[in-house]
């Protein structure tokens, strides 16, 4: 596939820079809460949904992202997307009254659930052979995994140097140069489902599903899990997945045809990315916490914590993981790496109130970023290459959704964890941050368990690779191919 003659590794790298901009913004406006705050005048509670209208749009447009992709074309998909994201950056970082920075962060995450639906379809296409592409799933992988705690170290340097404004206008010259370097490197191939129709009554459904489900777990932190409105989002969410999942089954031409049902190694991939994610988003979450809070570090300390943990993931993703997959194949260096996550998890979660970041919290990272950089890839290898090319962008979108929803799950769950036992060693007559440390610990063990968990599902679930490619299964049938109508 051309790629007007600068390679794939040029449009590799524009894709990653893109994809790089959608996550750093889940995590770098963390830092900047505060700020924004005092500028424009939130509430305790209303604050929360500057990080929630994001995720919401996010996570309820990907998986009719992913499908567009195949219909319309991944690249025309990724340079829209880019271009909605940008723009609403520009509006997030001029935003002068609540609803305006709200709405705005809502049409961000429509853009980065665009960008991000055809990222992954483009580094399968730009990349047939197993070798390459294994390689370019490792760059893929540390942009996914890593740019979360890049963004913390960017929202304390950004917020801490200029304003809260800057975490967001920052953006503006990055995507238009992504933009303008996306028409010229990226393959405009042409769609292989072009002609047939979307499915606008299962895309509604199906958007409207994850929606509830994401508005649901994130209310969930605020409301409490038994709270009205939680359980009526939650509700809503199960009656209209039911209502897509009917409607797929009569539909000619389904948004989501129910043969992928069959695709063994992408479900196993979407089940391990679950619980996986929920381990990870509360990690990142819990060690904030616990630098600034018990530890009294300052934002850009806390980013500069994270450092090795990104250090050692890209190594690993982009160097290691894809000699181990062109070894052993995908399951091997998955389980690997799962095992390594949750134990270094395991170790932060015995980090004390006194505890120093040598002793403490760099064994767990050092573990994290190793186990991070060796799962990733060929989890994403799982994901997609069970499938043909064409229908990349479906998969990704089913994979993706799945991760978020994970990440945005465990993220509510063991806040809500570490919040409840705080209170009861509270009750129990322990010192403040002794009670608080305490609960960090139960929710950091648990995310450990899921990690673990993990581990195991994707060791008894995941159908081998056959070694030396890591991308396709190891019985005769060629990847599935999903038919244009049904």
């Amino acid at each position: 596939m051309s790629t007007g003659g600068r390679g794939p590794w040029v449009a590799l790298a524009v894709v990653c820079t893109g994809s790089l901009m959608n996550v750093l913004d889940t995590t770098i406006v963390g830092v900047a809460l505060p700020a924004i705050r005092h500028d424009l005048g939130f509430s305790e509670v209303s604050l929360a949904w500057v990080v929630n209208a994001y995720l919401l749009a996010y996570g309820g447009f990907l998986l009719l992202g992913g499908r567009l992709g195949d219909l319309f074309g991944h690249r025309r998909l990724f340079s829209v997307g880019i271009v909605v994201f940008t723009l609403a950056s520009l509006a997030c970082g001029l935003a002068a009254w609540r609803w305006m920075l709200l709405a705005a962060r809502a049409v961000e995450g429509l853009g980065g659930a665009l960008a991000s639906a055809a990222a992954l379809s483009l580094v399968v296409s730009l990349f047939p052979e197993p070798a390459g592409r294994a390689k370019a799933m490792g760059v893929f992988g540390f942009v996914s995994a890593g740019g979360g705690s890049i963004g913390v170290l960017a929202g304390g340097i950004l917020t801490g140097l200029a304003s809260w404004h800057w975490i967001f206008l920052v953006n503006i010259p990055i995507g238009a140069a992504v933009w303008v370097a996306s028409l010229q490197v990226l393959p405009p191939a042409a769609a292989r489902h072009g002609a047939g129709r979307l499915d606008v009554r299962g895309a509604a459904l199906v958007t409207g599903a994850v929606l509830a489900g994401v508005y649901g777990v994130t209310s969930a932190g605020q409301a409490g899990w038994a709270s009205s409105r939680t359980l009526a989002a939650l509700a809503a969410g199960v009656v209209l997945a039911v209502g897509f999942a009917a409607a797929e089954w009569r539909a000619a031409s389904p948004l989501v045809p129910l043969v992928l049902l069959r695709v063994r190694n992408l479900l196993a991939a979407s089940a391990t990315g679950v619980l996986w994610t929920a381990g990870m988003y509360a990690m990142f979450f819990l060690t904030t916490l616990y630098l600034q809070v018990v530890l009294g570090y300052s934002p850009l300390q806390t980013g500069l914590a994270f450092l090795p943990t990104n250090l050692l993931m890209a190594a690993v993703s982009m160097g290691v993981a894809a000699r181990l997959v062109a070894r052993f194949g995908i399951k091997p260096p998955l389980v690997i790496g799962l095992l390594l996550a949750a134990a270094g998890l395991a170790l932060l979660g015995h980090a004390p109130v006194g505890g120093h970041f040598t002793t403490d919290v760099l064994p767990g990272a050092v573990l994290l970023g190793t186990g991070a950089g060796t799962a990733l890839p060929p989890l994403l290898l799982a994901a997609t290459g069970a499938v043909a090319p064409a229908d990349a962008g479906l998969a990704s979108g089913i994979a993706n959704t799945s991760f978020m929803l994970g990440g945005a799950l465990g993220l509510a769950v063991l806040a809500s964890v570490a919040t409840t036992r705080t209170a009861h060693l509270a009750a129990a007559g322990q010192p403040h941050l002794a009670a608080l440390t305490g609960g960090y610990h139960t929710a950091y063990l648990i995310a450990a368990a899921c990690t673990a968990t993990a581990a195991v599902l994707a060791g008894i679930w995941l159908r081998p690779a056959r070694t030396g490619t890591g991308l396709t299964e190891p019985a005769p049938q060629p990847a599935l191919t999903i038919p244009a109508s049904q």
